[in-house]
C-alpha cells in the first residue's frame, strides 16, 4: 500500500541551493506531504533527489532546526536522524514577536491588529476561561495597580495582564498572536509612560479598566468584555500618542 502523502521530491535549481532545499520541505509539510513526527530523507539521498550538495541540503536543516521546525538526533536505530518537530508556541510568539517589529508596519495598523485579537481573547476569555486562568488574570493586578514601582515594572504587569487574557481564551494561535503583537509594543509602550507627565493617575485609570474587563470575564459577559478590551487599548493609545 502507497502513502497518498510520500513527498514528491524533485530536483531544484544550483543558485542558493540551501534556500531552495528549505523551501522545498516547507512545500511538503504545506501540503501535508510531511507532518509532525515525520522522517526527512537521509541527507545523501535527499541530495540526490533535488540535485544538490550534501552542503547545501546540511545547511537547511540547520537553518529549520534554529526555527524549530526540525529536530535531528544523531546516532543509530529508529530515533536516529531529521524529524519535523511541532513549533512550540513559545517559538512561534517570538518569531511573530520580531517580524512585526522588523517589518516596519504603520502603527495604526499594528494598534487596529491588536485591537482585532485582543476583542476575540477577550471574548474566548470570557466564554471559556476556567478558574485557573481567571486567576491568572487576577494575579498580574497585584502588581498593575502600583505606579510607585515604576515604569518598567508596571509596563512589564501590563503586559502580563494582556497574556494572561490572551492565554485564558483557550485557543493558542490566538494567545500566540495576541502575546506577540503586544509584545512587539512593549518598548514603545515603555518610552510612553517615561514621558507622561503626572503618569501615576493615567495608571491608575488604566488599572481601573483593567478591573472592569476581569469583571466582565468572571461574569462570562462576552458582548461586553469585548468591548472594555478595544475601549481599554484605544484609550491608552491615545493618551500615550498624544502626551
Amino acid at each position: 500500500m502507497t502513502d497518498d502523502r510520500s513527498p514528491a521530491w524533485g530536483p531544484v535549481p544550483r543558485t542558493r541551493a540551501h534556500e531552495l532545499v528549505v523551501q522545498a520541505i516547507e512545500d511538503q509539510i504545506m501540503s501535508g506531504a510531511l507532518r509532525v513526527g515525520d522522517p526527512l530523507p537521509p541527507e545523501r539521498e535527499l541530495a540526490s533527489r533535488l540535485e544538490v550538495s550534501r552542503a547545501g541540503v546540511r545547511e537547511a536543516v540547520r537553518v529549520l532546526e534554529g526555527q524549530g521546525v526540525l529536530r535531528a538526533r544523531v546516532g543509530a536505530g529508529a530515533d536516529a536522524g531529521t524529524f519535523v518537530a511541532a513549533l512550540p508556541d513559545g517559538a512561534l510568539t517570538r518569531f511573530l514577536r520580531l517580524h512585526v517589529a522588523l517589518a516596519n508596519f504603520p502603527y495604526a495598523d499594528v494598534i487596529d491588529a491588536r485591537v482585532i485579537l485582543e476583542r476575540s481573547s477577550a471574548r474566548l476569555a470570557a466564554l471559556h476561561a476556567d478558574e485557573a486562568g481567571i486567576a491568572a488574570i487576577r494575579a498580574t493586578l497585584e502588581t498593575g495597580a502600583d505606579a510607585s514601582l515604576g515604569h518598567a515594572a508596571y509596563n512589564d504587569a501590563d503586559t502580563a495582564f494582556h497574556v494572561a487574557i490572551a492565554e485564558a481564551s483557550g485557543n493558542r494561535l490566538v494567545a500566540s498572536m495576541t502575546v506577540a503583537i503586544r509584545e512587539s509594543l512593549s518598548a514603545r509602550i515603555l518610552v510612553a509612560l517615561q514621558d507622561y507627565e503626572g503618569w501615576e493617575e493615567l495608571v491608575a485609570t488604566l488599572h481601573q479598566q483593567h478591573l472592569e474587563l476581569l469583571d466582565a470575564i468572571e461574569r462570562h459577559d462576552a458582548d461586553a468584555a469585548e468591548e472594555l478590551a478595544e475601549r481599554h487599548i484605544r484609550f491608552a493609545e491615545t493618551a500615550l500618542t498624544s502626551a
